[in-house]
C-alpha cells in the first residue's frame, strides 16, 4: 500500500544519542508531505485528465465509426440509385423502341393501304376515262353518221 501524506507526518524515529537533528528532519519531512502531496493532487488531474481525454477520444472514434457506416450507406444508396435509374432508363428506351416499331408499322401498313387505294383510283380513273370516251366517240360517231344528217333534213321539211 502507498504512503499518505499522513503516513509521513505521523512517521516518528526512535531516538539516539549521536542521531539526527530533530527540526531538520522534521523540516525535510514537512517538504517531502508538501512535495508528496502535489505529486499525488498532479497524479490525480493528470488522471481525470486522462479520462475526460479518453472520453473524448471515444467520443471521437464513435463519430469515426459512426461516419465510416454513414459513408458506406450513402455509397450503397448512390450504387442502388444509379443501378435503378440505370433500369429505369433502358426501360424507357426499350419502351420508346417499341413505340417507335409500333408507329412505324403503323405508318407502313397505312402507306401501303393509301398506295392500294390510289392504284384503285387511278384504275378506276383508267375505266371511266376509257368509258367516257367510248361515250363521246358514239356520241360523235351518231352526230357524223348520215342518218343524223337526214333526220335533220326531214325536221326541217315538216
Amino acid at each position: 500500500m502507498p504512503l499518505t501524506p499522513l503516513d509521513i507526518h505521523n512517521k516518528e524515529f526512535s531516538r539516539s544519542f549521536r542521531g539526527y537533528d530533530e527540526d531538520e528532519v522534521n523540516e525535510f519531512l514537512d517538504q517531502v508531505i508538501k512535495d508528496y502531496e502535489a505529486l499525488i493532487r498532479e497524479n490525480k488531474d493528470l488522471q481525470n485528465q486522462m479520462l475526460t481525454l479518453q472520453e473524448r477520444l471515444d467520443h471521437f472514434v464513435h463519430i469515426e465509426e459512426t461516419l465510416s457506416k454513414t459513408i458506406i450507406v450513402a455509397q450503397e444508396a448512390a450504387d442502388e440509385v444509379k443501378n435503378n435509374a440505370k433500369k429505369e432508363g433502358q426501360l424507357v428506351l426499350k419502351e420508346a423502341e417499341k413505340n417507335a416499331d409500333r408507329i412505324i408499322n403503323e405508318a407502313l401498313v397505312r402507306s401501303r393501304k393509301i398506295a392500294l387505294e390510289t392504284e384503285e383510283l387511278k384504275k378506276q380513273a383508267s375505266i371511266y376515262r376509257t368509258r367516257f370516251r367510248a361515250l363521246l366517240e358514239a356520241q360523235l360517231e351518231l352526230l357524223n353518221n348520215e342518218g343524223w344528217s337526214s333526220m335533220q333534213m326531214d325536221l326541217s321539211e315538216e
